[in-house]
């Protein structure tokens, strides 16, 4: 039997996981990113036959497949996401993700970095690199507490501060993580240029131009599918969710091409066609098709991150790596997010825990760290795979057993309807 009959073999049981997965865990406390995580550590612990097993799923053996894979999910993911996002925009309707992505953020990456350096005795570069692999909270995996189909409960993607803010965030800082990463690269680097011209046009230019590159996407697209005057050409008219690929690729490419940040333009491209016509149900068609996407996406990813850790991706692991990678889910995140919430209009404790607490790390820290490691020779690469990974199985385990009961416990109290919209 070939490797090719294997994997396809391989894909079609995954897909038939995707169907079925979801209806055995409905109502359950787990998800998911967390059986197809276990399902693919043990799998990873079998001995399988050559060419299989021995660290074949090493994903520091298959960098550029780890990074396109990844970006293929986060962009569909993104698009998913701006479209779902059904509150106006502005700066204080939209307080909480200003406040997450301005100070959150910011001050996580601080902490993790500070600690790689103290506690792994990673060079400043390499620990800025972990840390800001570690940033991004996931669209993808945070999608059982963001925003639902725009058809069921409408009102939560608008008056849900929670869902809202969480989904928002992750359709953002997918894309303001790649200054930090840049940043990294530039300090292993051996002569890195840090002038205040290499920050203007490396760093801080490409998040201006995905921004206006999203914007003109954005409107075009929107006037494509709902405002164009012909019937036959006006794509809303017809239930096809492929334009959610349109949504997803056309942004990103015209923003890289103009030296500008992809992630950022596909988010923003989403938000601005959700604007222009906020009830159509042609939003539920596609917001439909990119969820079966992701159904896709989420297994195999997870399968994949599972397979690797079972097959010897922690090999040589250290107690302080573990720590580590704990402490950044469950500390840091938590407690920055707490400190850039207080002051803010919001709808109670509870609500503001619960924003904190319920970072989702997942695809986004596989392709920076892929993205990262495949551009530069980064020292102690088995450490930032180590590391990265059990952050990942510790934000699956743990936010995929407690979010969805959590933030429902909350709503049934009244406790996630926002402050001051």
């Amino acid at each position: 039997m070939s490797s090719l009959t294997v994997l396809f073999g391989v894909a079609g049981l995954l897909a038939l996981a995707a169907a079925i997965v979801p209806k055995l865990v409905a109502d359950r406390p787990f998800s998911v990113p967390l059986v197809m995580l276990v399902a693919g550590i043990v799998l990873g612990l079998l001995p399988l036959p050559a060419p299989y097993g021995n660290g074949w799923s090493d994903p520091a053996a298959h960098l550029h497949g780890v990074e396109s894979f990844a970006q293929l999910g986060i962009l569909v993911a993104l698009a998913g996401a701006g479209l779902s996002v059904d509150r106006p925009f502005g700066l204080r309707r939209w307080g909480s993700t200003w406040r997450l992505l301005a100070l959150t953020m910011p001050l996580s990456i601080l902490a993790i970095a500070v600690l790689g350096y103290w506690w792994l005795a990673l060079a400043p570069g390499v620990a800025l690199l972990l840390a800001a692999a570690l940033a991004p909270t996931d669209p993808v995996l945070a999608g059982d507490i963001g925003v639902p189909h725009p058809d069921v409960e409408p009102e939560l993607a608008r008056d849900n501060e929670i869902r809202f803010t969480l989904t928002t965030e992750a359709g953002l800082n997918d894309g303001l993580t790649m200054p930090f990463v840049l940043l990294g690269l530039a300090l292993v680097g051996h002569e890195p240029r840090l002038d205040v011209s290499w920050v203007l046009v490396e760093l801080l230019l490409p998040l201006v131009v995905g921004v206006v590159a999203g914007l003109v996407t954005g409107r075009v697209l929107g006037w494509a599918i709902f405002r164009t005057p012909s019937d036959r050409l006006r794509l809303a008219e017809y239930a096809d969710g492929l334009v959610l690929l349109a949504l997803a690729f056309v942004p990103y490419a015209l923003a890289e091409a103009g030296h500008g940040n992809g992630f950022v333009a596909v988010f923003v491209a989403a938000v601005s066609v959700r604007t222009q016509e906020r009830e159509h149900d042609y939003h539920g068609v596609l917001h439909a098709f990119g969820h079966q996407l992701e159904r896709l996406f989420v297994p195999l990813a997870l399968l994949g991150l599972g397979l690797a850790l079972g097959d010897g991706l922690l090999r040589g692991l250290r107690p302080l790596e573990v720590v580590l990678a704990v402490v950044a889910v469950l500390v840091v995140r938590p407690v920055a997010g707490w400190l850039s919430l207080l002051g803010a209009p919001s709808p109670g404790r509870p609500a503001t825990a619960a924003i904190a607490f319920f970072g989702v790390r997942g695809i986004g820290t596989l392709f920076y760290l892929a993205y990262a490691l495949d551009r530069a020779p980064v020292p102690q690469q088995d450490v930032l795979w180590r590391v990265g990974a059990l952050a990942i199985a510790v934000s699956v385990i743990v936010h995929g057993v407690l979010a969805e009961p959590a933030i429902q416990r909350i709503e049934r109290t009244g406790g996630h309807l926002p402050a001051d919209v």
